[in-house]
């Protein structure tokens, strides 16, 4: 009889604990039909769930069947800042503190789950004992055994119940904001894109497929060059061949990046966007990691060229907003955007991140150009292909335009400012530079063949002439 009772009331301790699981402490599951929040972070993500309650400067989100995500505030769009600061006014007044504070797991949890499994291992003693007696009595035998086994099975079945009720963690990027879950991004339109560069046609031509969009150019721009350069290593800007199978790539389907490249330690050889002009756009830092831009590098545009005569920007070229208006300036070679000093919709710029940009009102991630560093891009926003055969920080992006030099690189011309720029004939220009109160010219030209002709006349006024075929 007494077996029996014990029997019993062994059987409702495993029951009982089974039937208060049954509610796994959440409020919403799977079917119910709730409608969750959705909480937009400046990285780009969309996270469901629905305010919980806050500590700090943290909130809990309360998901499917119970899962509790902690979010940092300061991850989140400012408009969704501003509804979790409603959401924890709100229940500041309902209860009547200045902050919320509990744990997002309730010690009525904690307690069922550990009573499940400790019902549970009863459950099969009390099976052992009733298959297998005798070898019940020998595991219990000895004084000592019994005790040990006991505190074995007490310490591992509040290991167990406590590993169940762990938080649900969210991954984080280089820029401290959660990514707990992969986001699709729609694809971008060829007219979207198309529509951003075709001010500047003829003087470019655009095409795609289904994986990227092209852009051909000559690598000159439609405005003027070289002029206000104070640290110059001789290079002139000469046509580029931007054509063909050598066209500039944009991917028509970006994706988020686990981890954006940062532009302070990469990428300082090749481009990492191009303007709607046809212009690359490089690192603000040179290949030596000094801003370009500070130590006298650039023109008024914000360009210089390369060893190979190439022309590029360094600095935004904001001054492509007066052409362009509210479209994009530029895109990234990630495939997002970048605008100007306003938002596509006209309003100020928004606060942005680290990458130097932010999600927009259409909930796609875009790019600012400012005056400042890191001027366009501070990471790369969207994964990108890297060139295994150039290590970091003079690592590339793949696939993108290449430049076939003329003449052999040149060197730096100590005290040189360029004062003057012209073009001269079809396809030449005359630079004047300056040391001290001497001028110095280059002049040049290409014709039909690819010849090249370099005149270079010094400060002495000694001249010298080269001639060169691509």
């Amino acid at each position: 009889m007494k077996r029996k009772t014990l029997l019993l009331f062994i059987i409702a301790c495993f029951f009982a604990p089974i039937i208060m699981k049954a509610h796994t402490g959440g409020h919403f599951h799977q079917g119910d039909g709730t409608i969750f929040n959705n909480w937009r972070l400046k990285n780009g993500a969309v996270l469901s769930g629905n305010f919980s309650m806050n500590k700090d400067s943290i909130i809990y989100l309360e998901q499917l069947n119970g899962r509790i995500l902690a979010v940092a505030m300061q991850d989140l769009i400012e408009q969704d800042q501003k509804l979790a600061r409603f959401k924890i006014h709100q229940f500041q007044q309902i209860n009547g503190v200045n902050e919320i504070i509990q744990t997002p797991f309730s010690i009525f949890q904690l307690i069922t789950n550990w009573l499940f499994y400790i019902a549970l291992i009863t459950c099969g003693i009390i099976v052992l004992y009733e298959l297998k007696p005798n070898i019940f009595r020998i595991l219990f035998l000895n004084e000592r055994r019994k005790y040990a086994i006991v505190v074995v099975t007490l310490i591992s079945t509040f290991v167990i119940a406590c590993s169940k009720t762990s938080a649900t963690s969210s991954s984080t990027n280089n820029n401290g904001g959660t990514n707990p879950i992969s986001i699709t991004l729609p694809k971008t339109t060829t007219g979207f894109i198309d529509s951003a560069f075709m001010p500047y046609k003829p003087s470019l031509s655009t095409k795609w497929d289904d994986t990227y969009f092209y852009v051909a150019s000559t690598g000159i721009p439609n405005h003027n060059m070289m002029i206000g350069i104070t640290s110059w290593q001789q290079q002139v800007p000469i046509s580029q061949p931007y054509i063909d199978n050598n066209s500039w790539s944009i991917p028509l389907q970006p994706a988020y990046a686990t981890t954006p490249l940062s532009t302070k330690t990469n990428l300082m050889k090749g481009a990492v966007a191009i303007a709607v002009n046809g212009i690359p756009i490089f690192n603000a830092l040179n290949n030596r990691g000094e801003d370009s831009y500070l130590i006298g590098e650039l023109d008024n545009w914000g360009g210089h060229c390369g060893r190979g005569d190439d022309y590029h920007y360094h600095a935004a070229p904001l001054h492509l907003s007066s052409t362009s208006g509210l479209k994009p300036i530029a895109f990234a070679l990630d495939g997002f955007p970048v605008y100007g000093s306003k938002e596509p919709d006209g309003t100020n710029m928004a606060l942005l991140d680290t990458c130097h940009g932010h999600v927009g009102s259409n909930g796609i991630y875009h790019y600012h150009g400012t005056i400042d560093y890191p001027y366009v891009v501070g990471a790369m926003k969207g994964k990108v292909n890297l060139d295994p055969t150039t290590p970091a920080p003079e690592n590339q992006i793949l696939p993108q335009a290449f430049t076939k030099p003329v003449r052999p690189a040149t060197n730096p011309l100590k005290g040189a400012v360029i004062t003057d720029f012209v073009a001269v004939g079809t396809n030449g220009y005359l630079l004047t530079y300056k040391i001290g109160t001497k001028n110095g010219y280059v002049k040049y030209n290409w014709d039909l063949s690819n010849k090249y002709t370099f005149t270079l006349t010094d400060t002495a006024g000694i001249a010298v002439t080269t001639s060169y075929q691509r």
